[in-house]
């Protein structure tokens, strides 16, 4: 009992600690240990999220190397406004080069809110129809409309 507790502590704590760091690395692993504990689980969010059937999910999770990459399929595929076939077909020909070229290799140009988003690891699997399309809370320096009044 006292292994287990200890075993559990560890992962918090490794988690927690990959999770401080950031960035997408940090993202895809903590994505990985989620989808790997309850795989339905996983692509049932990711097929609500982004809008698609659960079977296609399920394709993307057996043409991919890891179940946080069929999350990216979907996530670069909105954001480059492509279906997830093309994504794959990109990811195949690139993997192991990173997705910034396969973001590029997308139309994501480097520089773009959209490539910085990507480099940052501003994801999260909610489950929440919609919630792909929006980065959370905005980095901004607070000088649009309605500021300073």
């Amino acid at each position: 009992m006292k292994k287990l507790i200890g075993a559990i502590v560890v992962l918090v704590l490794c988690c927690a600690s990959a999770f401080a760091q950031g960035g997408l690395d940090s993202f895809l692993k903590n994505l990985n240990i989620q989808a790997r504990a309850d795989l339905n689980g996983f692509s049932a969010k990711v097929g609500v999220q982004f809008g698609v059937p659960q079977a296609q999910v399920q394709a993307v999770i057996g043409t991919v190397r890891e179940p946080a990459d069929a999350f990216m399929v979907f996530q670069l595929g909105q954001l480059a406004h492509q279906p997830a076939d093309s994504v794959v077909q990109v990811y195949q020909t690139n993997r192991g080069k990173g997705w910034g070229v396969i973001a590029k290799n997308l139309g994501i140009k480097p520089g773009s809110a959209e490539f910085h988003r990507l480099k940052r690891g501003d994801f999260a699997l909610t489950g929440d129809p919609g919630s792909a399309d929006n980065p959370g809370k905005g980095h901004g320096k607070g000088k649009g409309k309605g500021h300073n009044k």
